[in-house]
């Protein structure tokens, strides 16, 4: 397979503080694996351009965008906080307008032929922004902005998001609960943030909560009995992965107790859903994971198996 992983440095210049756990050190934690792991030289690096404003508004409100864009401290150091959790820098919107560049540029790349699939290595992550605000550590939604440009700049008729964050990704259900086009599948950690509440599963919403505590047994049974049939129901001409790694057992962050070897089989189980609906089409963007070492590790199973270099 032909994968490439899109990342730009300005995404390691929105700096939240020291105390933040969503900080710079989690890209440079995915590089060190990768270089550990001697990826980095097999897997194709490609620069995130800046997302245009347009791609943006097709999923977030001029109100949105303008909490971001007009808000921004003037210097380096200083912050200003959207809520508890989600605060800007001076250099906020330029590695927001990355990470969002990122994803659409690795979907036209994937939609074109030119790669199979895309790992987007981008902070900060997007699957809590709303349409109307940001949220949860997340300034845009990275992965509902691009399945929006696979459906409107590229005439897609069937999308399908999976996450596998430990969170649930309210942002990325909101965008899409009354759309007949795009399938969510996702687990959760219940009840925890963002305090979702379980909603019946349908047809294109099949967020499935889980207990504290739920390991790869759990989730390999959430897949099978709710994510692939919804999945081969709904024939997805592409697949965006909400790629959070934060339900590793060594992540405080969340308490759940997924290891690399779950991450590495979720990644086969969708693997083998775009193979036979999507043309093997998948773009997958960072989402959370906090412990260093976890997440770099866990990066490495899932790009192993993208790759088909494990």
């Amino acid at each position: 397979m032909s994968t490439a992983i899109y990342s730009h440095p300005d995404c390691l210049r929105h700096d939240m503080g020291d105390w933040h756990p969503e900080s710079p050190s989690r890209l440079q934690a995915i590089d060190d694996q990768l270089i550990l792991a001697r990826l980095d030289g097999l897997l194709e690096r490609r620069l995130a351009p800046l997302a245009e404003i347009p791609a943006l508004l097709r999923n977030h409100t001029e109100g949105a965008l303008a909490l971001v864009r007009d808000n921004l401290p003037t210097l380096p150091g200083e912050t200003y906080p959207l809520d508890a959790d989600t605060l800007l820098c001076h250099a906020s919107f330029d590695a927001a307008l990355r990470a969002a560049g990122a994803a659409l540029a690795a979907t036209d790349a994937v939609i074109a032929g030119d790669i199979d699939n895309a790992f987007c290595a981008i902070r900060p992550p997007g699957h809590h922004a709303r349409p109307n605000e940001p949220m949860g550590f997340c300034l845009f939604n990275n992965v509902a902005i691009a399945a929006r440009h696979a459906l409107e700049a590229h005439g897609l008729e069937r999308i399908a998001i999976v996450d596998f964050d430990v969170h649930h990704g309210n942002g990325t259900a909101e965008s899409f609960r009354d759309d007949p086009r795009v399938l969510m599948a996702s687990f959760f950690q219940h009840p925890f943030y963002p305090y979702t509440k379980p909603e019946p599963i349908t047809a294109t919403q099949v967020n499935v909560p889980v207990p504290a505590g739920s390991g790869g047994d759990v989730v390999r049974q959430v897949v099978q009995e709710y994510w692939l049939p919804a999945l081969h129901a709904h024939r997805p001409q592409m697949i965006f992965i909400s790629a959070g790694f934060d339900a590793h057992r060594d992540d405080d962050m969340g308490g759940m107790a997924l290891v690399e070897a779950d991450y590495a089989w979720i990644t086969r189980a969708i693997m083998a859903v775009a193979r036979e609906h999507a043309g093997g089409r998948i773009v997958s963007c960072l989402e959370g994971g906090y412990d260093l070492s976890a997440l770099g590790r866990s990066v490495v199973a899932h790009l192993k198996v993208l790759s088909e270099l494990d």
